[in-house]
């Protein structure tokens, strides 16, 4: 059984048991928190699709920890222009943990 959800403008596939990195999220370390936006529920009977969300589906999670990504290098130069522009990025995240998937 899987799911894909919609958290931070951006969407994941998830399974039970699993953790995943997410966008970073409002939440304590150890909190539980429930995504309400399930896009699709694969189980053994069928496919349950939403339009756009599925009703009444929820994913348990629980938060882990919340850290920051590896950085990323923009560099920017324009040729005989006598011109550079190095600038560095470290995208902030939550890691989860997924519970249940309740569809």
């Amino acid at each position: 059984m899987y799911a894909i959800i919609e958290t931070g403008g951006k969407q994941y596939r998830v399974e039970e048991g699993r953790s995943l990195k997410v966008e970073l999220l409002e939440a304590e370390a150890g909190a539980a928190v429930d995504l309400d936006k399930v896009l699709m529920v694969k189980t053994v009977d069928g496919v349950k699709l939403g339009a756009p969300y599925i009703e009444g589906a929820k994913i348990s999670c629980e938060v882990l920890e919340h850290g920051r990504d590896k950085k990323v290098v923009v560099f920017r130069k324009r040729r005989r222009k006598d011109f550079q522009k190095k600038q560095g990025h470290r995208q902030h995240f939550t890691r989860i943990m997924v519970k249940s998937i309740q569809a």
